[in-house]
């Protein structure tokens, strides 16, 4: 569509959106459809198949979830869409979503994901919901293990961040749900990227369909601030502690590359006062869950973080992003760093670069098309802090070694010490923060 069709569109009845839907759309506080809403739901709403591809942070769900929401309306049934996608955290989201958007209609949504409960699963699939969100290991399981449960009636499948499902080598368990449910259906696949993986599932699962492009080439949204802070490594928990102090206030992500990594920096950030929680992969789903509301109520306003957090998630609220590691895979960076700056908002991205980062740099400045400029700092205003960090590193140390040995006496009780927060409240406090803004000479 043309740029000047698209100013053109105010609201979400213009695109077709029947009342009660574009009311909902209202009461979220949506007062008018994103560039990949504006192509994607009329053309949904004819009954096409669709690959849309559009930046992170774009509005994609909603994309897809309208659509489907105004076809159940109009025929009620069980079991009418399915939705796969990457992360369990994801496919929370995505349910809610569902439901915000569904609240006014009496939408049920199931969400299947790994790490929680099969049972309480198969409990929530036996009530037979409308919408089933989940990943596609734990929807092959129920599939394959839950009495009575199949999508032989299913009407709508979304395979959502379709990139990032191939790249986690979802590819067979793809391949297994395609053959458990109707060909005749409607199918969305929606993307970040075009990979060769993603344009062979398409031609596999996609009927004529009708390509969305929101941005055609790897982009940021232009109400970010990108910097880069050159740091050398050996001081890079220094520079970490200078820059949010320097932005104290802020709600802060900051990305690293091992599960082992954000739990040693937020032990090390709650030493010296800050607010910081962290999340991965190796920690159990309640964990994760619970670190995520946590950060998105404000109770913590530093969320250390593995990638596992750095697609789909929407958290309005994020002021800066910080990429402690800088990601091996240049495209990871768009997706991290649009963790903010969502839906017109500003916001600020800075990376810290070592010697050893120095190519993966450039890549990604490569990636972007743009020179980044450098965050302003003086190292020996940042190294005022070492001493202080040193000492809560070596704190960190030791805690994380008391936690390895404990790992092995909870394990019968099934608690595997897989998170770190409230218990270490003992290494945190204000006395500590004070002590730090004063060795700063601030």
């Amino acid at each position: 569509m043309a740029s000047n069709e698209e100013e053109e569109v105010h609201t979400f009845a213009s695109l077709g959106v029947c009342e009660q839907l574009a009311e909902a759309c209202d009461a979220l506080g949506w007062k008018k459809p994103s560039a990949i809403q504006v192509q994607s739901i009329p053309l949904a709403l004819e009954g096409r198949d669709l690959i849309g591809l559009a930046q992170t942070g774009s509005g994609k769900t909603a994309a897809f979830a309208i659509p489907i929401l105004q076809a159940l309306l109009e025929k009620p049934h069980p079991l009418f869409a399915c939705v796969l996608s990457p992360t369990r955290e994801l496919a929370l989201q995505i349910a809610e979503q569902f439901e915000a958007l569904g609240s006014g209609i009496g939408v049920k949504c199931a969400v299947v994901v790994g790490g929680i409960d099969m049972m309480a699963q198969a409990i929530a699939l036996a009530k037979r919901p409308h919408v089933v969100v989940g990943t596609p290991g734990r929807l092959l399981d129920h599939l394959t293990n839950t009495k009575g449960f199949n999508l032989r009636m299913l009407k709508y499948l979304v395979l959502d961040e379709a990139d990032r499902l191939l790249n986690m080598d979802f590819e067979q368990e793809i391949d297994e749900i395609l053959k458990a449910i109707p060909r005749e259906r409607k199918t969305y696949l929606f993307s970040a990227t075009m990979t060769n993986k993603v344009a062979k599932l398409q031609r596999a699962c996609l009927k004529n369909p009708a390509k969305v492009e929101v941005s055609s080439k790897y982009s940021t949204v232009d109400s970010l601030k990108q910097q880069y802070l050159f740091v050398p490594a050996k001081y890079k928990d220094c520079y970490l502690v200078y820059l949010l102090n320097e932005l104290s206030g802020s709600t802060t992500m900051v990305f690293t590359r091992t599960c082992e990594s954000t739990r040693r920096l937020s032990l090390i950030l709650r030493n010296l006062g800050l607010d910081a929680i962290p999340i991965s992969g190796q920690m159990s789903q309640p964990k994760r869950i619970g670190a995520l509301n946590k950060f998105k109520a404000g109770e913590r306003n530093i969320l250390i973080c593995t990638d596992v957090a750095s697609r789909g998630l929407d958290i309005p609220s994020v002021d800066m992003v910080v990429n402690y590691d800088i990601p091996t895979n240049s495209k990871d960076y768009i997706h991290r760093v649009g963790r903010t700056a969502r839906a017109g908002r500003s916001g600020l991205a800075v990376s810290l670069v070592t010697q050893y980062d120095v190519e993966l740099y450039q890549r990604i400045e490569q990636l972007i098309g743009k020179k980044l400029p450098e965050f302003p700092s003086e190292q020996e205003e940042v190294l005022l802090l070492h001493e202080r960090v040193n000492e809560a590193q070596r704190i960190a140390t030791m805690k994380l070694r008391e936690k390895e040995g404990n790992k092995k006496h909870n394990k019968k009780r099934g608690d595997g010490g897989d998170d770190d927060d409230d218990d270490d409240r003992r290494f945190t406090g204000s006395k500590n923060n004070k002590k730090l803004k004063r060795s700063k000479g601030r």
